[in-house]
């Protein structure tokens, strides 16, 4: 039986009927055509669905949409401003750091939640942030450089 519930997603706030077993991101997906959210392993290992909830990264795969009631979402969409890409989304684009995309997404909403806490974080501490992130294309150098090069 579907439960109504009401989020905010990248500013702006639903009302959606969900079902008991629906995940967050097949919500996103499917209810809200956010195709940002990627879903890879759907079990919480590779980060590729990652986006920020009430300020921190979470699994979107893991977290049911019920759970995500009175919540606000922030997804690799809700990044982006009139004045175009976010700095980390053009850091990306610009550092090579974006190969297939397919772990993209995630990989940066786990970055701008580390710049959030930490403007001027080190290498390990980029490291260690995108650690739950996995990236079978580009060898995760020039993701850290990406995220070195927004660093305050």
């Amino acid at each position: 039986m579907k439960k109504l519930i009401s989020l905010t997603v990248n500013g702006k706030s639903y009302q959606i009927a969900t079902e008991p077993n629906q995940t967050l991101a097949d919500l996103l997906r499917y209810e809200l055509g956010l195709f940002g959210t990627k879903k890879g392993c759907e079990m919480g290992d590779c980060g590729s669905c990652t986006v920020i909830m009430d300020g921190k990264p979470v699994n979107s795969c893991l977290v049911l949409a019920m759970q995500a009631n009175r919540r606000s979402i922030t997804t690799i969409e809700g990044l982006e401003s009139e004045k175009g890409l976010h700095p980390l989304q053009q850091a990306f684009a610009e550092k090579g750091a974006i190969q297939c995309g397919f772990c993209s997404s995630g990989m940066i909403l786990s970055a701008k939640h580390l710049l959030d806490k930490n403007p001027k974080p080190n290498e390990a501490e980029i490291r260690s942030a995108i650690s739950g992130n996995l990236c079978r294309c580009t060898g995760y150098q020039k993701i850290v450089e990406a995220v070195k090069g927004v660093r305050g």
